[in-house]
């Protein structure tokens, strides 16, 4: 009898579709993979509750769950409530630690509810919050990538990531992260496998690294 192949579920960063793994391929005989994809959260919400309702969206035990930027922050809220055979993020955080400075002071200064997220159909301005990149020259790719622009959710979720300070270490996790991320940069990072020029948008600009590289980091 065939063994059975190793569900893989993939989490967008903030406000992203799951486009952004487009170009991620992973063996068939071995992976079968399911995208998830960001809901406007309830009014007043937290984290762990956000997380306990994605979780209904896993139909599998003991899956893998991979999450870029904010998703990676989700995937481990996640992982409190399903046993998860491994949690890889991307591009992410482990922990409140590994925040820039710029996010640490806005927590403190409540400076981050004065950005003009209002102004959410504005996607050059989407790409900066959620990518860190000024995207000019690849608008139209970006506004492919970023479909979620409710003005609730992107407050709720900038909220959410600086005031995220998790009270549990998370068991069988793997932390990739680009050596030139400009939203976390890496010299913030603990314990994680560098990607050589990779930028926060890694998983869509450099997704042969991914390809070659996943299948291993998930079954060793």
């Amino acid at each position: 009898m065939a063994a059975s192949k190793i569900p893989v579920y993939f989490m967008p960063g903030m406000a992203a579709n799951p486009s952004i793994f487009d170009h991620i391929s992973l063996p068939e005989t071995i992976f079968e993979t399911h995208l998830l994809e960001w809901f406007v959260p309830r009014k007043g919400i937290s984290i762990e509750d956000y997380a306990l309702e994605m979780c209904s969206h896993v139909h599998h035990k003991n899956p893998v769950l991979i999450g870029v930027s904010f998703g990676g922050i989700l995937v481990q809220e996640m992982s409190k409530h399903i046993r998860a055979r491994k949690i890889i993020i991307v591009s992410s955080v482990k922990s409140h630690k590994e925040l820039p400075k710029r996010m640490l002071f806005a927590k403190y200064t409540k400076v981050h509810k004065l950005l003009p997220t209002g102004l959410v159909n504005n996607v050059e301005l989407l790409a900066k919050y959620a990518f860190g990149e000024t995207v000019t020259k690849r608008l139209a790719l970006y506004e492919q990538y970023l479909s979620l622009r409710d003005k609730y959710y992107i407050d709720w979720s900038i909220d959410q990531i600086i005031n995220w300070k998790p009270t549990e270490v998370v068991e069988n996790l793997v932390h990739i992260h680009g050596a030139k991320d400009a939203v976390f940069p890496l010299h913030n990072i603990q314990d994680c496998i560098s990607v050589k020029n990779g930028t926060h948008t890694m998983i869509i600009h450099r997704a042969r690294w991914f390809n070659e590289h996943l299948p291993t980091i998930i079954l060793e």
